[in-house]
C-alpha cells in the first residue's frame, strides 16, 4: 500500500506494509512529474539573423527537470523548427492541424515534405474542424494551442499579424487568456 501526497505537482509516499498498515521505514519517495505543454506560434520566414538565437532558445524553452509536451501546426518556419528541436530532444509532439487544405498550403515541396516527416513522427494528431477560410483555421488552430498550453514560445518581430491568425493574433490571444509568452527573436531585425 502506498500514502500518496502532491505538493507543487509532484507526488510523494511511503511504503506501508499492507499486512500491519505500517510505513515499512524504507523512505521510499514516489516522484511523478507533471507534464508541461509548451506550444509554439512564429513566423513562416526567419531571417538567418536571428535563427542561431531563436534555436538556442527553443532549446533552452525544451530543456529542464520537467517532462515536456510540444504542440505545434508544423507550418514552414517556426513550427517545423520547434517540432524539429523537440523530437531530437525526445520530446514528445502533438501535431496541431488547422481544419482547411492545410498541406497543399504550406509552401514548397520540401516544406510539405519536412510536415509528412514530421508528422509521422508525432505522438498525437489533433485535426481540428473545417472553417469557412483559410485565416481563421489559422487562428482557430492558434487559439487551441493557447488553450492546452501551459506556456507558448512566439518566434516574432513584435510586429501585428498580416492577416487573421498570424502571429501576433496568437500572442495577443495568449496574453488575454493569461499563458506565458516567451518571444524569441532579436531586437532591431525585422522580417522581409
Amino acid at each position: 500500500m502506498t500514502d500518496i501526497d502532491t505538493l507543487n505537482g509532484t507526488r510523494f509516499g511511503t511504503a506501508m506494509d499492507t499486512r500491519t498498515g505500517m510505513d515499512t521505514g524504507l523512505g521510499t519517495h514516489i516522484r511523478a512529474r507533471v507534464r508541461t505543454r509548451i506550444g509554439v506560434t512564429g513566423h513562416r520566414s526567419i531571417p538567418a539573423a536571428v535563427l542561431p538565437s531563436v534555436r538556442t532558445g527553443i532549446r533552452r524553452q525544451l530543456r529542464g527537470d520537467e517532462e515536456v509536451e510540444a504542440l505545434s501546426c508544423l507550418a514552414a518556419g517556426a513550427d517545423q523548427l520547434f517540432a524539429d528541436i523537440a523530437l531530437d530532444r525526445g520530446v514528445p509532439v502533438t501535431a496541431v492541424i488547422p481544419g482547411m487544405d492545410y498541406e497543399t498550403h504550406l509552401g514548397d515541396a520540401d516544406t510539405r515534405a519536412a510536415y509528412r516527416r514530421l508528422l509521422d513522427s508525432c505522438r498525437t494528431q489533433v485535426k481540428l474542424p473545417e472553417e469557412a477560410t483559410h485565416e481563421e483555421a489559422y487562428f482557430a488552430a492558434g487559439r487551441w494551442i493557447v488553450d492546452h498550453a501551459d506556456r507558448l514560445v512566439a518566434v516574432w518581430d513584435g510586429q501585428p499579424a498580416r492577416g487573421l491568425g498570424g502571429t501576433g493574433d496568437v500572442v495577443a490571444y495568449a496574453r488575454r487568456m493569461g499563458v506565458p509568452v516567451t518571444v524569441l527573436w532579436r531586437p532591431g531585425v525585422l522580417r522581409a
